[in-house]
């Protein structure tokens, strides 16, 4: 079912892979639309597909923002999405202890941005088998990330990939380097986060901003510059998605995003 990180990487097949999915599971009905939906594309184009989303929601910028439908629940989805189509699926984490129960029931351990450097969480996330990636925190540049690929490694587990996402540009800003690709890619595969990478967090109203409108133009660069996966966080309705609808793709786009992509990717391997 699941091809493991060391293995994923398909510099000489047609496609990239792909992470995606909505950001939180909001419940069963929606996820499983959401997961059919991207299987079928998936399918079509012959693309290495993983299942994202959220089984719980730590950082936000505001107590009552939404955190999640009940970790056991959410997970419980995540599994039956990985069971019923027959595909990996993968979830971020954000304690330790959020290793091991995740560890149950998806293939793919995530490590959130501002937690990548947390020495204790890598090492609990290695130890479970799992695969694990890493987000690369806004403050952090591309060479510092061997450190944190070389704590999973260190710790027996070589199922370890990074995924770029932008860095803080100002306040409210963020801005993808695309040289930092082929420097992080000498210590693990790199995926781009096509839609993180456009948030404007920090925003006076205490809601996360973005600019959905680039993901095109983001991910096309990130297949141009030789990524190994894409990321992106997709909805049939953004604007009323529970978490992060400012910067996700209206799922209904992205057959025509996953064609483009695929011919700058067959372009790219002719020439």
């Amino acid at each position: 079912m699941i091809q493991h990180l060391e293995n994923i990487r398909h510099k000489n097949s047609r496609n990239f892979f792909l992470i995606a999915g909505p950001c939180a599971i909001e419940d069963e009905a929606l996820s499983m639309k959401i997961a059919e939906e991207i299987v079928r594309l998936s399918e079509k184009y012959e693309i290495p597909y993983i299942f994202k989303g959220s089984f719980k929601k730590a950082n936000r910028s505001r107590v009552d923002s939404f955190t999640g439908i009940g970790d056991e629940k959410a997970l419980k989805i995540l599994q039956k999405i990985g069971q019923t189509f027959q595909i990996p699926v993968t979830t971020d984490i954000h304690e330790n202890h959020h290793a091991e129960l995740a560890a149950q029931f998806v293939d793919v351990l995530q490590i959130p941005a501002f937690l990548a450097r947390q020495t204790d969480l890598l090492v609990a996330a290695a130890k479970t088998g799992k695969a694990v990636t890493i987000k690369k925190g806004q403050f952090l540049s591309p060479e510092s990330m061997q450190f944190a690929v070389q704590k999973v490694r260190d710790s027996g587990n070589e199922k370890v990939a990074i995924i770029e996402r932008g860095n803080s540009f100002g306040y409210t800003d963020l801005i993808v380097d695309f040289r930092g690709i082929p420097t992080m890619q000498k210590f693990a595969p790199v995926i781009l986060d096509a839609t993180h990478s456009l948030q404007q967090p920090n925003q006076n109203t205490g809601i996360t901003g973005g600019k959905p409108e680039l993901i095109e133009t983001i991910a096309k660069a990130g297949i141009a510059a030789g990524v190994d996966g894409i990321f992106l966080e997709t909805h049939p309705e953004p604007s009323c998605a529970k978490s992060d609808g400012a910067n996700m793709l209206p799922l209904h786009q992205l057959e025509n995003l996953l064609e483009k992509l695929i011919r700058i990717r067959q372009a790219i391997l002719e020439n």
